[in-house]
């Protein structure tokens, strides 16, 4: 029986090889190829040069005037020119690196070409030649693809599949939804993301689509976090109200009114049997670390062990540092844990760990290690959440009987994409600053004013203050003309000497090296640190005041906002300065808006405005969830219906045994889903 599971050599012209190649894009079934869709359409109408604007992509049709010429240069690189005539227009078009077109290109016959406009040399740089006869088409479908695998023969084997399989497409949403938002048929807006007719087709079948996989994520999300509401397999921590409260009125400062909201949300979570799994976000400095440690403590006071779990050694010990000075010593016994711990003393934390007599072990994956056992593991709280794999983090939990769960982020994620990002968390925000804290003040400026800042920041130096200066590469790359960390470095040693010390962090530098470096850093043995974006978290100078940034414009805004955080940590004015010379609109913006806001909030919404979610999360390590189909920013009004939408599904009751519901169940349910999400 044919089922839209079977892989993909079931299909006509499909061989071993063949269906090898189609697998590296993620394409093994039937469904895959039929749902691997377009991530953008070309405009292939044809046009008259006098209606096309500098650099557009357009199809121009003509006659060929001139013989193909083919030269070649460098390594495999050549250039394929050749004239047309378009009315009386004469247009020169230049193919690169496709000399196998030589052929196609006839004398005194028509031939329409797709490519890029050079308005001043009234050329183009063609991309493809398409079928001269204009056929109807207006748009040319474009995919991800790879060398083994050409746009031509996905789409051929696309047609393949719905020739074979697509009357086995069947609906999923009930009637009464596409009917209410007025949604294409399923099978038809599948075959129409793929061969649209015109604009307005292609618009609707995306319409669909969108909501359609919106709408299975919310039911996934809800159905997860129903299901942990309705299981009391957590541990109900019954903590000392009394101990926490005297705690709390010995730290040597006042909470923010946002510290004392989430300390509560925290505290009601840890008391109730239901599993806490909630995220903390918090800008840079807006003291979520002393929210952590009033859980912590919490925790110990039920004789309870917590784990805080981070990405870095360097960020560890600072959490050790700090977490020591908040705890009496005598009353909580916390322990460091990280892949540079000596065997011995790892042997003494583990005996202690299992034994029950830590409280509170702070590291980074060490803690995850096979032999590490906690005697009564209450809270782990991992911090920069993002920077660990869902794995690593489900690991921890696992060393412990369904432990609470806090993640910390200072990667402000809008609420908007919070809620869906984290959908199965409850979310907490400290969205306020200790009182006392001097701004940051952000300044932009050209590369030629670099000296000018250069002499400017000898005067903080000579006042006794310390410096970081940010480049984004390690190496000269060909592809960027971006400064290096070690040319900037050796400028800087240069300009400094031989007043003040200038040292040199980066990526391909072992830890050991990087820990070295960044203790001499912290006591200001090194009065200026030039360094990539692997001091971006978490590193904690309060000596230091300036923080300078190289092309600025080739970072996001999160990043930059969390660079800037690096400084301001202490009772001095600090600074930030920006050096950029932004290429286009979207860069002046950027650099516009950092010298506006020292709100981490606010900048994350723009930056997800600017440049949508992959780009400012980071595809691999966001933790936010990967859509075929619809974009969290730009189609934020349809994931907000299709959340109502989902809730009300959940509350009707056993609603996936109804039959107009059969088609969502079975997408959310397929039979080799291991996750339950109905009773």
């Amino acid at each position: 029986m044919m089922k839209l599971t079977d892989p993909l050599h079931v299909l006509s012209g499909v061989g071993p090889k063949r269906a090898e190649a189609f697998s590296e894009l993620g394409i093994h079934t039937v469904k895959d190829l039929l749902t691997y869709y377009p991530f953008r359409y070309e405009d292939i109408q044809e046009k008259v040069i006098e209606e096309i604007q500098d650099q557009e992509k357009v199809t121009l049709k003509g006659t060929v005037v001139s013989e193909a010429v083919l030269s070649r240069y460098g390594y495999k690189k050549s250039r394929l020119n050749f004239r047309i005539m378009q009315d009386h227009a004469v247009i020169n078009v230049s193919f690169f690196n496709q000399p196998y077109l030589k052929d196609k290109i006839i004398l005194s016959e028509e031939i329409a070409i797709y490519g890029k406009w050079d308005a001043k040399r009234k050329a183009l740089n063609g991309m493809k030649i398409l079928a001269a006869k204009n056929d109807g088409e207006e748009f040319a479908p474009i995919y991800h693809v790879n060398k083994r695998v050409r746009q031509s023969s996905l789409v051929q084997l696309i047609r393949t599949g719905f020739d074979e399989y697509g009357q086995l497409v069947e609906e999923s949403l009930p009637l009464e939804l596409i009917q209410k938002y007025r949604l294409m048929d399923r099978r038809e807006a599948m075959f129409a993301m793929h061969f649209p007719r015109n604009p307005e087709e292609s618009h609707q079948a995306k319409r669909r689509m969108v909501f359609e996989e919106f709408l299975l994520f919310q039911l996934k999300m809800q159905g997860l976090k129903r299901q942990e509401k309705a299981e009391k397999n957590g541990i109900a921590i019954q903590y000392d109200v009394k101990r926490l409260k005297e705690f709390t009125k010995r730290l040597p400062f006042e909470l923010t009114q946002a510290q004392k909201k989430v300390t509560n949300e925290i505290c009601r979570d840890l008391m109730n049997p239901h599993h806490m799994q909630r995220l903390l976000q918090g800008d840079v400095g807006s003291g979520k670390t002393v929210v952590a440690a009033i859980a912590l403590y919490a925790v110990m006071t039920a004789g309870f062990q917590g784990a805080l779990m981070v990405p870095t050694e360097i960020l560890a010990q600072q959490h050790m540092e700090s977490l020591q000075q908040l705890f009496d010593p005598l009353e909580v016994r916390t322990a460091l844990l990280t892949g540079s711990t000596r065997a011995k003393d790892r042997r003494e934390i583990l005996a202690q760990l299992a034994s029950g007599e830590i409280d509170v072990i702070i590291g980074t994956h060490a803690l995850i290690q096979g032999d590490v056992a906690f005697k009564r593991l209450g809270l782990v709280i991992t911090d920069e959440q993002h920077r660990f794999g869902v794995n690593q983090r489900k690991i921890l939990r696992e060393k412990g009987q369904k432990p609470d769960v806090l993640f910390m982020t200072a990667t402000p994620i809008p609420r908007t994409l919070a809620i869906t990002a984290y959908g199965e968390m409850d979310v907490s925000i400290i969205d306020e600053m200790p009182a006392g804290r001097i701004p940051i003040e952000t300044r932009w400026i050209r590369p030629p004013q670099i000296d000018t800042v250069l002499e400017w920041m000898k005067t903080e130096l000579a006042a006794g203050h310390q410096a970081y200066v940010i480049c984004p590469l390690i190496e000269e790359s060909e592809a960027l003309d971006v400064k290096n960390a070690t040319e900037i470095f050796e400028h800087m040693t240069a300009f400094f000497a031989p007043d003040y010390q200038v040292g040199l962090l980066h990526g391909k530098m072992k830890n050991q090296e990087k820990d070295e470096i960044m203790q001499e850093f912290k006591e200001n043995r090194l009065q200026l640190l030039v360094s990539t974006t692997v001091i971006e978290v978490g590193v904690n100078v309060p000596n230091a005041t300036i923080m300078l940034i190289m092309d600025a414009d080739r970072f996001g805004l999160a990043q930059l906002h969390q660079l800037r955080g690096r400084v301001g940590r202490g009772s001095d004015a600090s600074y930030c300065i920006l050096v950029a010379n932004p290429k286009n609109e979207m860069g002046v913006e950027r650099m516009k808006i950092m010298t506006e806001t020292n709100n981490g909030f606010v900048l994350s919404e723009k930056d997800l405005e600017l440049r949508g979610p992959g780009e400012v999360f980071g595809a691999r390590q966001s933790g936010l969830p990967e859509f075929i189909v619809g974009d969290i920013v730009t189609d934020f009004n349809v994931l907000e219906v299709a959340r109502e939408e989902a809730s009300a599904i959940w509350q009707k009751k056993q609603w996936w045994v109804l039959p107009d519901y059969q088609g969502l169940a079975e997408e959310i349910q397929p039979e080799n889903e291991q996750h339950q999400y109905f009773d």
